[in-house]
């Protein structure tokens, strides 16, 4: 399990407001991408469309999709491109990692938020920094990491609550303004053999299952091979023997046994539709106390032991159906052995040359007040569909060279 879960009592990390780290990183931010993450280079594309409203004054909130962990380093191209630094909100547990981390975070702009608990500050201080209009705001919607492409995960309102409070700001200023939404689509293209690249991956992956290397098959079937393999100890782990039937409904089934009885200790049973929520309400239950430092050993480890199988369960849901059927797409392949590796060992290796493309959506002017409909709230969906209609454009795009 990542370290996702910092067991310490939270204080929130305010971002540094000068500019001084942002024009020192300029020079570095392409080597980092680099040799960090295989990134060799990053186009920016609609860069018109954020600076049309940054020369309007307007109050700024960019979401992205995330589906890899330097999304947020490749907005800073996107900042150079249009001479603005960038506020970034993200979660408490980054600023946990290493001292160096925690130096250069709060330097570049970025501050906390307590995904365990509530955070009156974090959100004030983002409704406050996008009324101010001075920056953008980035905000990942989704919440977590997908490591797929063009798979969007359920997106979090707290988005649309955040431009909500900020809106009211600035239309009770003297004089008033606004507060839009850009969404910005990233989307990455392998551009080495991938079948190449992911071999050495899968043969180690197959020796820790104690097989032979399978490479008389296609990449694609040792990949649903040891997918099933994995799935199939899971299933020995938690049923007591591996299950049969569809692929998915095996890991829908798995995802309730490891949720279903930890909801109903901590939650009274109160289930919501997406695993992601599922797991946000069942760690806000469980971890405040484990923070505060006042359970016995074996009551910390019990709850350690939980939240692992909380991890499981988000890592599982994560896998798309139908992700590698018909001819996938070699991102496709990357993005799920890189996403079996790092179920493994907490650590993907890097694979380079991965080129980014990265598209900033037209501006959703966000209303002070929220409009109730049926099908969720507007501005969430207006976001979704810009998202998906830019990533679905771009697959079939090739970035420049």
């Amino acid at each position: 399990m990542q370290n996702v879960v910092i067991a310490k009592p939270y204080r929130f990390v305010a971002p540094d407001r000068s500019k001084l780290w942002w024009h020192l990183f300029r020079p570095i931010l392409s080597l980092y991408l680099r040799r960090s993450h295989g990134i060799i280079g990053v186009e920016c594309r609609g860069v018109e469309r954020l600076r049309a409203s940054l020369d309007a004054g307007h109050g700024i909130m960019l979401a992205p999709n995330h589906c890899r962990p330097p999304d947020p380093m490749i907005l800073g191209h996107l900042s150079y491109a249009v001479g603005r630094p960038l506020y970034v909100i993200a979660s408490w547990h980054l600023f946990m990692q290493n001292a160096f981390q925690t130096f250069l975070l709060p330097r570049l702009g970025v501050f906390s938020i307590y995904r365990e608990g509530s955070d009156r500050e974090a959100l004030k201080t983002a409704m406050q920094l996008t009324a101010e209009a001075d920056r953008p705001l980035v905000i990942f919607p989704e919440g977590v990491i997908s490591r797929h492409n063009d798979k969007l995960n359920n997106l979090m309102e707290g988005t649309a609550l955040m431009a909500r409070g900020a809106a009211k700001q600035r239309a009770a200023a003297n004089p008033p303004g606004k507060v839009v939404v850009h969404p910005v689509a990233i989307r990455y293209f392998f551009g080495g053999d991938v079948r190449a690249a992911v071999g050495p991956v899968l043969r180690d992956i197959e020796r820790r299952l104690s097989w032979h290397a399978h490479e008389h098959l296609s990449v694609e079937e040792r990949i649903a091979k040891i997918g099933g393999a994995l799935l199939a100890l899971k299933e020995i782990e938690h049923f007591g023997a591996a299950q049969t039937g569809r692929f998915q409904d095996r890991l829908d089934h798995l995802i309730d046994r490891l949720l279903v009885p930890l909801e109903a200790e901590w939650l009274k049973g109160r289930r919501d539709k997406e695993i992601v929520q599922r797991v946000k309400l069942l760690r806000i239950a469980m971890v405040p106390d484990m923070a505060a430092g006042t359970l016995t050993d074996s009551e910390l480890q019990r709850r350690w032991r939980q939240l692992a199988d909380i991890y499981l369960a988000q890592q599982l849901a994560f896998y798309p159906p139908g992700y590698l059927s018909a001819n996938p797409t070699p991102e496709r392949l990357l993005e799920t052995v890189e996403r079996f590796e790092e179920d493994l060992t907490d650590v993907a290796r890097i694979h380079t040359p991965i080129r980014a493309v990265l598209e900033v959506g037209e501006a959703i002017e966000v209303s002070p007040e929220r409009t109730r409909s049926p099908d969720g709230d507007p501005l969430m969906t207006a976001i979704r569909e810009q998202l998906e209609k830019m990533l679905a454009a771009s697959s079939v795009r090739s970035p420049r060279s």
